[in-house]
């Protein structure tokens, strides 16, 4: 089942937790493929396919995601309410402050996801004002919906979300453990709560955690959803009707261990690329795995 993997000394592939204070030289990959662009502890860096350090930024972030566009440029955030659009030459050419756009001066509210859209707006999720909004080139909303979670939350409200082909999002509600799919309108059209596998909770990050504080999913060309549980240590598909029909849990691969899953993408040739966070430094960060 696995493919590849990689790991790095002091760095999170766009959210992976390592020990700080770690220069940053190079990674250990198993078999070289991919460069990575990746952020951690203020840093946002960028290795080669044989894991050598490219460029590195410092005092960047915190950050959640990583986009890389069409044109190369990378949407990323600084910080938990600015999103930035970089050049190839790492400049600012675009920015996007929640803290005071579009009403929410004053406000309590973080953003954890986001995506440039094909039409060239993007969709910006809004912790705590419990939004999701469209934004032009100007930063003026051009469309705007409301999420539903139960306790809302500036950190936990969502950590990734995505707006659909279909013109609906799918959305990872962290702290209630669901993925919803909203459409444009704010209706609820499909929901499913990420089960907890007959186990109690057990707070903590690392693997000895457990819980449902689910961090990402994907929608399958065949309407399947691939879930990234995050403390649930696990990556699940199920069905639109709600059934697990494939699942990798935390002792699955040989070898390593799942600790929080979150980076999740379905690469090209049906692979899948999972970030493992907070799973200590003998386990690899980023694990490709058929």
């Amino acid at each position: 089942m696995l493919v590849r993997t990689f790991h790095v000394g002091a760095l999170i592939a766009v959210i992976l937790a390592l020990p700080a204070n770690k220069p940053l030289r190079a990674a250990q990959v198993s078999a070289p493929r991919y460069g990575v662009i990746a952020a951690d502890r203020k840093q946002l860096v960028a290795f080669d396919p044989q894991g050598r350090l490219l460029w590195s930024i410092p005092n960047f972030g915190p950050v959640h995601r990583i986009q890389q566009l069409p044109n190369g440029h990378l949407l990323t955030q600084n910080g938990w309410t600015r999103i930035v659009e970089l050049n190839p030459a790492r400049e600012v050419v675009w920015e996007y402050d929640a803290a005071t756009a579009n009403g929410n001066r004053g406000k309590k509210v973080e953003v954890h996801a986001f995506q440039r859209l094909d039409d060239g707006r993007t969709m910006i999720v809004e912790n705590g004002v419990g939004r999701i909004i469209e934004v032009d080139a100007a930063g003026e909303i051009v469309h705007a919906l409301n999420f539903r979670v139960a306790q809302p939350n500036p950190h936990h409200d969502v950590r990734q979300a995505y707006k659909l082909p279909t013109g609906n999002y799918l959305v990872c509600h962290e702290a209630d453990g669901r993925v919803t799919e909203y459409s444009p309108a704010g209706d609820v059209v499909w929901d499913y709560q990420v089960p907890l596998f007959d186990r109690p909770h057990a707070g903590g990050h690392g693997p000895d955690a457990w819980g449902n504080q689910v961090f990402n999913a994907r929608r399958l060309e065949n309407s399947h959803t691939l879930t990234a549980t995050g403390n649930g240590h696990s990556v699940i598909e199920v069905t639109p009707a709600g059934e697990v029909v494939w699942q990798l849990h935390q002792h699955d691969l040989p070898g390593i261990t799942l600790a929080w899953t979150t980076t999740l993408e379905v690469l090209p040739n049906g692979n899948i690329l999972l970030g493992n966070c907070h799973a200590g430094r003998e386990h690899p960060q980023l694990i490709e795995l058929t």
